[in-house]
């Protein structure tokens, strides 16, 4: 195997990430073959990493995984939280260390990728490089006026929202509306932000794909491991 970056290889090998193990390095609880790590040192698969004197070696390196899962209502996708809500992280478990790809707010529902592998998780958030679909039901008048100004994007309170391309599913104007949103990126809240800023208000959101991955039948909290 080639030279891997120790903060790397321990985010790797599920033990912490990256950031995580940088600090471990700093405080002196890294050590490659007996000798303390030092910050941005590179390892291969001959060298004995441990940590808290636990023992690793990278050919221990998982294989990668991805599963789907949908994520309930009512629950976030912060590793730890300081209010005490549950975490996805509360409620999944898979027997190994975890990361979401993405993430959804704690009133937003639906498909979540999760991976063994910082690698496909960083790869899968490249900006632009994977859509994303929600099906959205909202309370008030979506016009095609409306329409049209999400499909050429927008500044809302200095920040620069790609195109949302809107379709509409059902057709009770002035009333809930369901329609489907299929976004380029995903910024923090950002359908909720643009539909408020038309007096829109969304009071259902789920995510029903995210670049080639599907919810398909999938059901609140449930979890199903794909290639």
């Amino acid at each position: 195997m080639a030279m891997i970056r120790i903060n790397k290889a321990l985010s790797h090998l599920g033990v912490c990430s990256r950031r995580e193990a940088d600090s471990l390095v700093a405080e002196g609880r890294v050590t490659v073959n007996g000798v303390v790590c030092k910050f941005g040192q590179q390892v291969n698969d001959d060298d004995i990493i441990c940590v808290d004197k636990v023992q690793y070696n990278i050919k221990n390196i998982p294989t990668e995984k991805i599963w789907l899962f949908y994520k309930p209502i009512g629950v976030i996708t912060s590793r730890c939280d300081t209010e005490g809500r549950k975490t996805v992280f509360d409620i999944v478990n898979v027997g190994e260390r975890i990361i979401s790809v993405g993430r959804l707010d704690i009133n937003s529902e639906g498909l979540l990728l999760l991976t063994n592998s910082p690698s496909f998780a960083s790869y899968a958030q490249t900006p632009g490089l994977w859509k994303r679909v929600y099906k959205v039901r909202v309370f008030g008048v979506l016009s095609d006026d409306i329409i049209n100004s999400m499909a050429n994007g927008m500044i809302i309170d200095g920040i620069k929202y790609k195109p949302i391309h809107v379709k509409i599913l059902s057709n009770n104007a002035g009333k809930n509306v369901w329609c489907e949103c299929t976004l380029e990126e995903g910024k923090n809240r950002e359908i909720r932000k643009i539909f408020e800023h038309f007096g829109i208000l969304v009071n259902r959101l789920i995510r029903i794909q995210y670049g080639p991955y599907k919810l398909d039948k999938l059901t609140p909290g449930e979890i199903k491991r794909v290639k």
